[in-house]
């Protein structure tokens, strides 16, 4: 269920109709990229012999 549906918003109803759930999709979009930053930046490789070498 979208926010659009669960409110009552006829004018933001209308919108999303029109233009798509663009928070919904750019919330998916940051959820996306934020695992792909993540995983790229996983230093957790190089932090581990630093940690075990003390």
């Amino acid at each position: 269920m979208s926010f659009a549906e669960a409110t009552d918003a006829p004018i933001y109803a209308g919108l999303v109709e029109e233009q798509g759930d663009v928070p919904a999709e750019v919330r998916r979009v940051a959820e996306e990229t934020l695992l792909e930053v993540e995983s790229a930046l996983d230093f957790s490789a190089v932090r581990a012999p630093a940690a075990a070498a003390r």
